[in-house]
């Protein structure tokens, strides 16, 4: 894909940066004190075991910074004064790191050798990392204003309202791929340009190459709007809707982009650079807790297995991250078979829990194999609680704006878990909701931490139902 080529050449670029600027870093280091030190030759110096070493290891610290900083994550569409601003920032950063890790254990003539290395640190791989950006960049602006390798969009809609926004996007330099039409709505695009119907979706999606997906429908029916969302998450696109009809099915404030009123309803309120520390933590704190916890695990399973004849795990379909399936583990709390009449919410005095199941509820134990969960990727350690598609169905009805918590992964556990607990009916699961919405519109990695905390303390006091 485009995304994937793009985030490739800065990944290229900024290793080559590195490399050259650290190059050019031990020779001002060599001029500084090196040669004050017994170095006999700037070859023998770049020879030194530790220049070596650093010359290896150093560009991977810079392109793991980068990454932390979310630069990768958004390669199209950057504003070159942002790009500035950005650099300057993460590089200030990674300067100060290497400097007080590596360089300040150099022993100069004089103490201001130190300011003159620092400030050579950071100027040389400022100006190595910044330059082949803004090349890279000007490049990309250059071939969306000349339309090479512009972005391919499909528009959802044939009206006039969708040829209206396939000419704004046209002139920012899109690609229209096509038009899809509403059934028993009129078509306003040309007929050349109509790749079919909606219910052709699949078909179109497999035939042409699209990046891009923009929801204009004429209808409407909020229930049309979001049944054919749904139907758009699989294909794991950015999906934009027009911002009027975002309004109506959502209390989230939103951002339109670039002056075209349409909102991208697969973002989030996490800064790249959160998103990728979340991540990444979820990674690390999964298999921490896997490797800890097995003894536990070891038990629970015994006495799973003691308890009631059955298997050890419980494997259940919810929908998690962009309205994908996925099978979610717990420890089984109930009796064989409690759904054999169809889906039921378990209540606090649920006949079908065994004996140990309901300790395992009280104290969320059930939920630990969650964590082989987060290490796949479906889910997250914080994150609003993933539910099954039955309930879903009933849950939109009633608050369509559900749809949105699919922009992240769900949790382990969840400001929802925490601040109500476990819901026994489908209207106590839109009050719960409620607060998963409302850590939706706060999201950051210090509401995270809280909501661990609170998670711990319910745990520690057995205050789960």
């Amino acid at each position: 894909m485009k995304k994937n080529r793009q985030v490739a050449k800065y990944i290229l670029s900024d290793f080559i940066s590195a490399s050259c600027a650290w190059l050019l870093f031990n020779v001002l280091r060599y001029e500084e004190f090196a040669i004050d030190e017994g170095a006999s030759s700037l070859a023998s110096y770049l020879q030194y075991p530790g220049v070596v070493i650093g010359q290896v290891l150093i560009p991977f610290f810079w392109l793991t910074l980068y990454y932390f900083s979310g630069y990768y994550n958004r390669p199209f569409g950057k504003s070159r004064l942002a790009e500035l601003f950005s650099t300057f920032i993460v590089v200030l950063l990674g300067a100060l790191i290497v400097f007080f890790a590596l360089v300040l254990d150099d022993i100069p003539r004089s103490f201001q050798v130190y300011y003159e290395l620092f400030f050579g640190l950071f100027g040389i791989q400022f100006g190595c990392t910044y330059i082949p950006r803004l090349l890279i960049t000007q490049e990309s602006i250059r071939k969306t204003k000349n339309r090479e390798g512009a972005l391919n969009v499909l528009v959802i809609g044939a009206g006039e309202k969708a040829l209206r926004i396939a000419r704004d996007l046209y002139r920012m330099g899109y690609h229209i791929v096509g038009f899809l039409a509403e059934e028993g709505q009129t078509v306003k695009a040309e007929p050349s340009h109509v790749l079919g119907t909606v219910a052709e979706l699949d078909a179109v999606m497999q035939r042409q190459e699209v990046d891009e997906i923009v929801l204009a429908v004429e209808s409407g029916d909020d229930k049309v709007l979001l049944g054919i969302l749904y139907s758009l998450y699989r294909y794991s696109r950015p999906v934009k809707v027009l911002a009027e009809r975002f309004n109506r099915l959502s209390k989230i404030q939103i951002r339109t982009i670039r002056g075209i009123p349409l909102v991208d309803v697969t973002d989030n309120n996490f800064s790249p650079a959160e998103q990728n520390i979340k991540f990444f933590l979820d990674k690390v704190c999964s298999f921490v807790a896997l490797t800890l916890l097995s003894p536990l695990f070891a038990y629970l399973a015994w006495r799973v297995k003691r308890d009631s004849p059955g298997p050890i795990f419980f494997r259940q379909e919810r929908i998690g991250y962009l309205g994908r399936p996925f099978v979610m583990y717990k420890f089984r709390t109930m009796y064989v078979d409690a759904e054999e009449e169809g889906p039921l919410l378990a209540s606090e005095d649920d006949p079908r829990i065994t004996p140990f199941g309901r300790i395992m509820r009280k104290y969320r134990l059930d939920e630990l194999p969650q964590f082989w969960n987060v290490l796949k990727g479906d889910m997250s350690l914080v994150g609003p609680r993933p539910e099954r598609k039955y309930f879903i169905d009933q849950i939109v009805k009633v608050a369509p704006y559900y749809y949105l918590l699919h922009n992240v992964r769900p949790g382990i556990t969840s400001l929802g878990m925490v601040k109500y607990g476990y819901a026994a009916s489908v209207p106590q699961m839109i009050e719960r909701m409620e607060y998963d919405i409302m850590y939706y519109e706060n999201m950051s990695l210090m509401l995270d931490l809280t909501i661990l905390i609170y998670t711990v303390k319910t745990v520690v006091t057995g205050k789960g139902v």
